[in-house]
């Protein structure tokens, strides 16, 4: 009869034990995750940064060229600022949908896998 006492006290203390872990297991694939989204975020950035300043380039070489055409410089910077702006509008009106959605779901797929 005095095992009896002493089992229950290690049921409570393996008890314990195991919801500790299971907390810890928790968080650190809670650490695991984020990590790998704000990783994956991060190298997009930079592809996104580098690719900005290649467009960023050929958009000063297009302008050039179109003002060449024209006759005039400033008239190829305004026409490119016009196309510019027109893909503004688009986006605008299709930022859910091209923008908003993709990323979202990028993001909640990383943090599921």
């Amino acid at each position: 009869m005095e095992n009896q006492p002493n089992s229950f006290g290690s049921l409570f203390e393996n008890a314990g034990k195991y919801f500790e872990t299971k907390l810890d297991l928790l968080k650190l694939q809670a650490i695991n995750k984020s990590s790998d989204a704000a990783s994956s975020i991060v190298s997009r950035l930079t592809i996104v940064l580098l690719v900005v300043f290649a467009v960023f380039i050929l958009n000063i070489g297009l302008a050039l060229w179109v003002g060449e055409l024209l006759g005039r410089a400033y008239l190829g910077f305004f026409a490119v600022a016009g196309l510019y702006i027109l893909i503004a509008v688009l986006l605008h009106f299709f930022k859910d949908a091209w923008i908003k959605q993709p990323i979202s779901t990028m993001i909640i797929k990383k943090m599921l896998n």
